[in-house]
């Protein structure tokens, strides 16, 4: 790894960190992607854990006091978790093509009905119904592609919850995949030959904590739908342009 990788490295980590502290999603769909123009996928995925995992702890830390506006927080964490870690053991394994393609039309479609329908939100019943599986399907994705964040957002805003409240149940959630995604990539010695660039994006990642919080403050309510749609785009793209490369 050159001095140019690791500025690449270096500006993937800090846009994905602003558009994180913004939304409660943006690190690994946009570092990912484009730390693979330096890296393989799997080295990439590796790289963006310990910033991800540092800053899901402080956002999610930050924003505690809106922890009683959640729902069905505990069961996606806990089913996350176990995602995670399947998903880890299967990096090598599973064939991220079809099920990356599914994710990105699924989440696609879900912000065209979102813009045409404003109101639309999960029935409580429902979402604790359907919680347990779309924990799971998100840790899976987040240990096999280092990408959960369309699975989980797109959950979580269905359910319609405030502003800081809707940062941080997705927060809580990246942050229990993180760490079930983490513990095996450690175990395992994923982090040999990478452990100064995972290391070296901790702190750029935190640095922009309060400038996206202060951002994400001045934001209106329909503003902030609004910018998590658009990450949530975002970040079907940033899948549909890896498939295509």
């Amino acid at each position: 790894m050159d001095g140019g990788d690791l500025a690449i490295i270096v500006l993937a980590i800090l846009a994905g960190s602003v558009v994180k502290s913004v939304s409660g999603m943006g690190l690994p769909i946009i570092a990912i992607p484009l730390i693979t123009l330096v890296l393989p996928l799997e080295e990439a995925v590796v790289v963006t854990a310990l910033p991800g995992l540092a800053v899901n702890a402080v956002i999610g830390w930050r924003e505690r006091g809106h922890a009683d506006e959640t729902r069905d927080l505990p069961v996606l964490a806990v089913t996350g978790v176990v995602g995670a870690v399947i998903g880890t053991l299967l990096l090598v394994h599973l064939p991220e093509e079809p099920v990356l393609f599914a994710l990105a039309v699924i989440v696609l479609v879900y912000v065209a009905l979102a813009l045409t329908r404003p109101t639309l939100q999960i029935a409580a019943a429902t979402a604790t119904r359907w919680s347990p599986g779309v924990g799971l399907g998100a840790g899976v994705m987040q240990g096999a592609t280092g990408i959960s964040g369309p699975v989980t957002a797109t959950w979580i805003h269905a359910y319609r919850l405030p502003r800081d409240a809707h940062v941080f149940a997705v927060t809580v959630l990246f942050l229990m995949a993180g760490i079930g995604q983490t513990v095996p990539l450690v175990a395992s010695g994923a982090f040999d030959g990478v452990w100064f660039a995972a290391l070296i994006g901790v702190p750029l990642a935190l640095v922009m904590i309060p400038w996206g919080s202060r951002v994400r403050g001045r934001l209106s309510g329909r503003g902030f739908d609004y910018v998590v749609l658009a990450a949530l785009v975002l970040s079907a793209v940033t899948i549909l342009v890896r498939l295509a490369r």
